[in-house]
This record gives structure tokens, C-alpha cells and sequence, in this order.
């Protein structure tokens, strides 16, 4: 196994610990934890690809389980929000709902000896995914602090965390829905085959 599969394996291999560590609010400062192990995570995906890119190592491994591993991290991250009650329901069923229906084409292509892989639009809406969780989870280390000092110094309180929070996460919704239907559309001879 190459260097950018392995931390594609890498990157799947941290979404339990990524998990344990942001349902778990009894561990001091879990949210920055939380935000430190998704970040690293996170970089490893910019990083696989640059890799094997420059090292000419893109495998058909690689163009299946990248994304795959970063639909695992992401939507795991959006399901722990909505346990925490810091996403909101419908939108993260719309992404999850999104994923299936592009792993699902994406199987099916497989089962016909092609790859798809990722493209720009795919990796724009990864891209604001991973900001807006990002995000969400330094507002929530930020609040986490300004309650310890029993203070808003920076005007941040739990609604302003939240909306924002929520903002970002519904611009990555829209982001996904598209880029969505558009692999939908670029996909649709694969589709109709499929039956």
C-alpha cells in the first residue's frame, strides 16, 4: 500500500477516536480535542491527493476509498452535531442522503469496471463541509471558555454560536445538493443502466 492510501486508512482510523472524544463533554476541553483530531484528519485528505498526484500513485483504491473515507469523517461529525442539537436534522439528512446516492453511482460504475473520481464541485462541497464543522466546533471551544471565565468578552454567546454554526453548516447543505445533482447529471448514463 502507498504512502497516500495509508493516510487515507489513517484518516478513517481517526473517526472513532474523533467521535469518542466530542460526545464525551466530561473530558476537559473536548471540543478543541475534538476540532485537532478532525483538522489532522482533515489535512490528511489534502495531503493523500496532492501525494499521489506528484508521485504518480493514484490508484483505483485511492479513487474509491478517498472520498469514501471522507464522506465517513464528515458525516460522522454532522451526526455527533445533531446529537449535541448543534445541526439541524434536515440538513445533514440531505448531505447524508446526497453521499448515499453518489456512492451508490459510484458502486454501480465500479461493478462496470469504471472509477469516477471526485470532481470540482465534489471537492468544493467537501471543502465547505469540512470549514463548517471546522467552524462549529471552534465556536463551541470558544463558548466552552467564555463560560469557564463567566464572561462574553468577544460578544459570543450560545445563540450567536449556534446560528452561525448553523449558517455554515446550511451553506455546505446547498453546496452538497448541488454538486449533488450535477454528478447526478454527469452520471445519468450509468444511472439508467443500472436496472
Amino acid at each position: 500500500m502507498n504512502l497516500p492510501n495509508k493516510l487515507t486508512m489513517f484518516r478513517l482510523i481517526l473517526v472513532p477516536f474523533f467521535v469518542v472524544v466530542l460526545l464525551n463533554p466530561n473530558l476537559p476541553h473536548h471540543y478543541l480535542i475534538a476540532l485537532l483530531l478532525f483538522a489532522v484528519a482533515s489535512y490528511t485528505d489534502h495531503l493523500d491527493g496532492k501525494l499521489a498526484r506528484k508521485n504518480n500513485q493514484i490508484t483505483d483504491f485511492g479513487k474509491f476509498m478517498d472520498p469514501l473515507a471522507d464522506k465517513v469523517l464528515v458525516i460522522s461529525a454532522l451526526v455527533c452535531f445533531v446529537e449535541l442539537h448543534l445541526a439541524n436534522v434536515w440538513l445533514v439528512l440531505l448531505i447524508i442522503a446526497r453521499e448515499f446516492m453518489v456512492t451508490s453511482i459510484r458502486l454501480v460504475a465500479a461493478d462496470k469496471g469504471q472509477v469516477i473520481a471526485a470532481n470540482n464541485w465534489g471537492k468544493a462541497k467537501t471543502i465547505s463541509q469540512i470549514i463548517a464543522i471546522l467552524v462549529v466546533l471552534l465556536l463551541q471551544y470558544s463558548l466552552e471558555l467564555t463560560m469557564e471565565m463567566l464572561s462574553y468578552p468577544f460578544g459570543i454567546n450560545e445563540q450567536m454560536a449556534l446560528v452561525l454554526g448553523q449558517l455554515f453548516i446550511a451553506v455546505a447543505t446547498i453546496l452538497s445538493v448541488l454538486s449533488g445533482v450535477i454528478y447526478l447529471k454527469q452520471n445519468w448514463n450509468i444511472v439508467k443502466t443500472a436496472g
